[in-house]
């Protein structure tokens, strides 16, 4: 097979979707691998380590995507990148679709086959290539958080551990998934004050024996989370439904109550935010204001530290590049149920049930609940 490696274009993006191992791996399993120049630079990878192990280094995406059956990239598909898609290309990615009416349309409209890294599953139900960005993006949560509360960053002010006589920061973690957990244990470490909070109370249960002790359990409902978010100093949205868009636990009047100065972290903004104000930032312009409330909603947040997420990546999603590359991706689906759930689009249709649900479409082919 005929793979690509292109170097990604969002804007503050220095992760690349395959490290010199993984190409090595592939060229003796006997595919043809092409990697944009620069591509690995942001994560510290040269075109030299690219080509000393068989890949070939190409000037540009368009001969990329031109050229090659499968592409592997890691954010999803940009305007300019778009433009190069064709009908029955294969392209291995963080898609996000639920996020965007207009990015599936233009995905369904170009008729590649889509297959997402968040939402391919493993036997026991974990989501493998979304967890380890996942965790990444925990714990930067509570570092860009901190950082936000700062009075030059138009923030509080607060520190978030405090200090012998001055109380902790009151943080509030929305989701106690694997970007909840993380977030938690994180703040946690720095002494402030946690709030971890979700509906699934055997998830509860579990955290509130595990965690520290400045880590409290509280079960997530309307009036809980507006009781906690007007106490917080920050609050980490961490909510995930896999492949759908993310609830809104958090209106527009609620932030009325909150502390000026307040900061919202919302990771969940990849999937539409779980703020109803939040909307996507970038790592230039990370911040807005709202009802004086600083939120924070950089949709790339573990592209910032991108030798870490890489490595991280990588690691997950190798095995399944390998089987795609050496088997298809439809005897791939055929053989494993949770990769088949990663099939979000082929060829013009809808294959993933929460996407469709989502917009109100058909469900056709490969069709996962």
């Amino acid at each position: 097979m005929r793979i690509g490696i292109p170097k990604e274009v969002k804007p503050d993006e220095y992760r690349v979707a395959m490290m010199p191992v993984g190409v090595e791996l592939l060229v003796k399993a006997g595919h043809e691998v092409r990697v944009e120049m620069n591509a690995g630079v942001g994560s510290g990878f040269t075109d030299d380590d690219y080509a000393a192990v068989g890949a070939r280094m190409i000037s540009g995406a368009a001969e990329i995507f031109a050229e090659s059956d499968l592409v592997i990239k890691v954010k999803e598909p940009q305007a300019q990148e778009i433009r190069l898609f064709r009908k029955g290309l294969i392209l291995f990615t963080y898609f996000h679709l639920a996020a965007s009416r207009e990015l599936t349309t233009a995905c369904l409209e170009s008729g590649i086959v889509a297959i997402a890294y968040e939402t391919i599953k493993d036997r026991r139900g974990g989501l493998p290539c979304l967890t380890p960005m996942s965790e990444i993006a925990g714990k930067m949560s509570i570092q860009e958080g901190a950082k936000y509360l700062e009075k030059p960053m138009m923030g509080r002010g607060i520190l978030l551990g405090g200090v012998p006589g001055v109380a902790p920061a009151h943080v509030v973690v929305l989701g106690s998934g694997i970007v909840g957990t993380n977030a938690a244990k994180v703040a946690a470490g720095l002494g402030a004050n946690v709030i971890l909070m979700d509906i699934n109370l055997d998830r509860l249960r579990y955290l509130d024996d595990v965690m520290p002790a400045n880590v409290h359990t509280i079960f997530s409902d309307i009036h809980t989370v507006r009781d906690q978010i007007r106490q917080a100093d920050l609050v980490i949205g961490a909510v995930l439904i896999p492949g759908a868009k993310a609830p809104r636990l958090v209106s527009r009047h609620d932030l009325v109550a909150m502390k000026n100065g307040s900061v919202i972290v919302d990771v969940a903004i990849d999937q539409g935010g779980c703020i109803e104000t939040s909307r996507p930032t970038t790592h230039q312009d990370p911040t807005y204001v709202v009802e004086g409330v600083v939120h924070y909603c950089v949709t790339n947040m573990p592209g910032a530290v991108g030798r870490t997420s890489t490595i991280a990546l990588c690691n997950a999603t190798l095995p399944y590049a390998l089987k795609i590359a050496n088997g298809g991706y439809a005897k791939t689906a055929a053989e494993d149920a949770g990769f088949a759930e990663g099939i979000n689009l082929v060829e013009g249709k809808v294959t993933l049930k929460a996407v469709a649900d989502t917009f109100g479409m058909k469900c056709e082919a490969i069709c996962s609940s």
